[in-house]
C-alpha cells in the first residue's frame, strides 16, 4: 500500500531500532528508510540481520545490523555508540524488540517471568538510559532546535485483562509508565519527545501465527469493529507519524492501533430488538406512575429554618423560632416524584441563595397536598 507521507519526511534522520530485523520492528525500519532515514537494527541473530540490512540495501536504504542484547547493559551501550559512530549521530530510537509465549500463570515459572520482564521493560529502559546523551539537545552531531524522539512498541493487553499472558501484561504495563515518566522529565529537561504504539493483532506477523490458531483467528474477526486484522504497514505509518514534525507536539501518548478491537463488547440485542425496546420504554414512561394520582396536584415546597433578626429590629435572634415558606404549585401526579428529589438535592442551595435567605441554615421537607 502507497504512502500517504512525503517521501522525505524523515530526510537526514538517523534511526536505531531494537527488534528491528522482523515483524513489525522490520516494517518500521523499511518505511523509516523509504522516507529518508538511514537505519541501524539491533538483534541477537546474526542471520536475520544479515537478511533485513540486505533487504533494506536493495530499497537503496542506507543500513546496518548490529548484534546484541538489549538486556544486557554492555551490548546497549556498544550498539548505541556503534550506530553514532557510522552515521554520526542518533535522533531516533525505536524499542521494538520484545518475548511472549502463551502460558497460564499456574504454570508460568518466576524464570520465564522475569525472562519477558527484562527483554520488554528492563530493555526498553536499559536502551533509552544508553541513548539519552546522544538524543540531548546539542548531542553528538544533533543541532541545538530539539531533542530526539523514543519510540516504545506496547500492546493492550494490560488494559483490562488477558487469558495466558500475565507475563506480557505486566511488561506492558511497565513499558507504558515508562513511556509517561520519561516523556515527563526529558520532555522538560532536553525536549526529547517519548510516546508508545500499542498494535492490536496484526496478521501478518510471526507472532500472530505462533500466538493464535487459524480457527481461533477466523473468529476473532466477527466480533472485531473493522471486522479484519491489522497488518504491519498500520504500525509503521503511525511510527512515521509520531516520529516525524507532523507528531512534534505529541509527547507521553501510547497511540493504540488495533482498530478498535479493545474496547469491542458483544453485541447482547440486534438492532430491531433494540428499537422495539425503546417504543415499550417510551410507551411505559408516559403512564402516570403507580400509586400517584393522574388528576392535578398541588406541591407544596416547605422551608423551615432558624429566624434571623430582622433587619430593623431591635430584637435578638431566637434560635428556637422556625420560620415556614410555602408555595402551591399545580403539577401533574407522573412529575410529583421528580420535583421531590430535585428539592432534596437543590432545596439547601435555594433557600440561601435564590430567595434572598442567606442565613438560612437547612430547609425542610416537600409534600403533596390534596387541592
Amino acid at each position: 500500500m502507497e504512502s500517504p507521507f512525503k517521501a522525505n519526511i524523515l530526510k537526514g534522520k538517523v534511526a536505531l531500532l531494537t527488534g528491528g530485523g522482523s515483524g513489525i520492528g522490520f516494517e518500521i525500519s523499511t518505511q523509516f528508510g523509504k522516507h529518508g532515514a538511514s537505519v541501524a537494527i539491533m538483534g541477537r541473530r546474526k542471520s536475520v540481520l544479515d537478511s533485513a540490512v540486505s533487504a533494506l540495501h536493495s530499497l537503496g536504504i542506507p543500513a546496518i545490523g548490529l548484534e546484541g542484547d538489549v538486556r544486557k547493559l554492555e551490548d546497549a551501550q556498544r550498539v548505541v555508540a556503534a550506530t553514532v559512530k557510522h552515521f554520526g549521530k542518533l535522533d531516533i530510537l525505536v524499542n521494538a524488540a520484545a518475548g511472549n509465549f502463551l502460558v497460564s500463570a499456574e504454570d508460568l515459572s518466576p524464570n520465564g517471568f522475569k525472562t519477558v520482564m527484562d527483554i520488554d521493560s528492563v530493555g526498553t529502559f536499559t536502551m533509552c538510559h544508553e541513548a539519552l546523551k546522544y538524543l540531548k539537545k546539542d548531542g553528538p552531531g544533533r543541532s541545538s532546535s530539539s531533542g530526539g524522539f523514543i519510540l516504545n512498541i506496547s500492546a493492550t493487553l494490560h488494559y483490562t485483562a488477558s487469558w495466558y499472558q500475565i507475563h506480557v501484561s505486566a511488561a506492558k504495563a511497565a513499558v507504558d509508565a515508562l513511556t509517561r515518566n520519561l516523556a515527563l522529565e526529558w520532555g522538560t529537561d532536553y525536549e526529547i519527545r517519548v510516546n508508545g504504539i500499542a498494535p492490536g493483532p496484526i496478521g501478518d506477523t510471526t507472532g500472530m501465527r505462533k500466538l493464535v490458531p487459524q480457527e481461533i483467528n477466523s473468529k476473532a474477526r466477527d466480533y472485531m469493529p473493522l471486522y479484519k486484522l491489522g497488518e504491519k504497514w498500520d504500525i509503521a505509518m503511525a511510527a512515521l507519524y509520531l516520529a516525524s514534525d507532523a507528531g512534534k507536539y505529541i509527547n507521553g501518548t501510547t497511540l493504540i492501533v488495533d482498530g478498535g478491537l479493545w474496547l469491542s463488547q458483544p453485541r447482547d440485542l440486534a438492532k430491531d430488538a433494540v428499537k422495539e425496546l425503546s417504543r415499550t420504554v417510551e410507551k411505559r414512561s408516559r403512564a402516570a406512575p403507580i400509586g400517584i394520582p393522574t388528576s392535578k396536584t398541588k406541591i407544596l415546597f416547605k422551608v423551615t429554618a432558624a429566624r434571623s433578626k430582622a433587619p430593623h429590629s431591635s430584637q435578638p435572634t431566637n434560635p428556637k423560632a422556625r420560620s415556614t415558606i410555602a408555595w402551591r404549585v399545580p403539577f401533574t401526579g407522573p412529575v410529583i416524584s421528580a420535583i421531590s428529589g430535585l428539592w432534596a438535592f437543590l432545596g439547601p442551595g435555594l433557600a440561601r441563595q435564590d430567595i434572598g435567605l442567606s442565613s438560612l441554615p437547612s430547609c425542610g421537607s416537600v409534600k403533596r397536598v390534596q387541592s
